[in-house]
């Protein structure tokens, strides 16, 4: 619908349209023109639903905490399983994993040579010298967060530490290239040549995506990307970082048994961090992690 200039702004900010969102259409336009994926309005999150979504991330965030404050050597998954699910509702959140598509649990533990989706059991002991993902999601009064750390258990091997601690340098180095009216395509290129450059591979068929509204959203996020193609990434589009990198090779296989858990094709480690942003008119604000 053509809005006049005096129009209410289609974000429901209540602004004129001229005052508020005329600039950012005309400036999308011609990004369009020039051939650019660029992001329709729909994956655009105003304000207000940033407002909301934030207040989702604060219950994933503490609940990551808690998780940081009580895993240790000898608990199994299962029981990271029930840290999550009791600390979540407790804070009148809903574990975002639960029943997704027929996910079983209401977290994601991924241990060593797990790149993702591994599913919390009774019978998986966590050990000294483990490196384990834990993926943490929630949803609160309808909005969505999303965000993973990485835990090393006691003493862990030298080789280990480092893709664990270089992982988290190369989120640092994605947040920095995520700036208003430049490509996904930068963000995934330099993280990729960063994990490169340390001898590490990074998974190609996973990576991060739009959140908020809904628990996967657009834009899909690549981690192997090329500068200057993806979708353009405009001030209100929001999405996680969420790199997979492996010690060994990039390839993966999916567990048949239970179709959810993925692991390196040479069994060696993986390690991710994940984070969600949203771009802002000058770069980014870091929303959770």
């Amino acid at each position: 619908m053509k809005l006049g200039r005096n129009d209410a702004c289609w974000c429901g900010s209540g602004k004129k349209y001229k005052q508020c969102h005329e600039g950012f259409d005309t400036k999308c336009k011609e990004f369009r023109r020039l051939g650019y994926d660029v992001p329709g309005r729909e994956l655009i999150k105003t304000p207000e639903q940033i407002a909301k979504i934030k207040e989702s991330a604060a219950v994933n965030i503490a609940v990551l905490d808690y998780v940081a404050e009580n895993i240790k050597a000898g608990m199994s998954t299962e029981d990271i399983d029930r840290l999550v699910y009791d600390k979540t509702t407790e804070l009148g959140g809903i574990p975002a994993p639960l029943g997704f598509e027929g996910y079983p649990k209401s977290v994601c533990t991924s241990v060593n040579d797990v790149v993702c989706h591994g599913i919390p059991s009774k019978d998986e002991i966590i050990k000294e010298g483990d490196i384990i993902n834990v993926d943490c999601s929630t949803i609160y009064n309808g909005y969505y967060s999303d965000s993973s750390r990485m835990f090393m258990i006691g003493n862990v091997s030298p080789e280990k530490k480092k893709l664990v601690e270089d992982v988290k340098k190369s989120i640092e180095i994605g947040l920095s290239m995520v700036k208003p009216w430049t490509t996904l395509g930068d963000l995934g290129h330099a993280i990729n040549m960063f994990c490169e450059s340390q001898g590490y591979k990074v998974v190609r068929e996973i990576g991060g995506h739009g959140i908020g509204l809904e628990f996967h959203e657009e834009p899909w996020v690549s981690f192997v990307s090329e500068p200057d193609t993806e979708m353009l990434m405009v001030p209100g589009l929001m999405f996680t970082i969420e790199p997979m990198v492996n010690l060994g090779g990039p390839d993966i296989f999916c567990d048949e048994s239970n179709g959810w858990t993925i692991y390196t094709m040479d069994r060696k480690p993986s390690a991710q961090w994940e984070v969600q942003v949203v771009v802002t008119e000058d770069g980014y604000e870091l929303i959770s992690w």
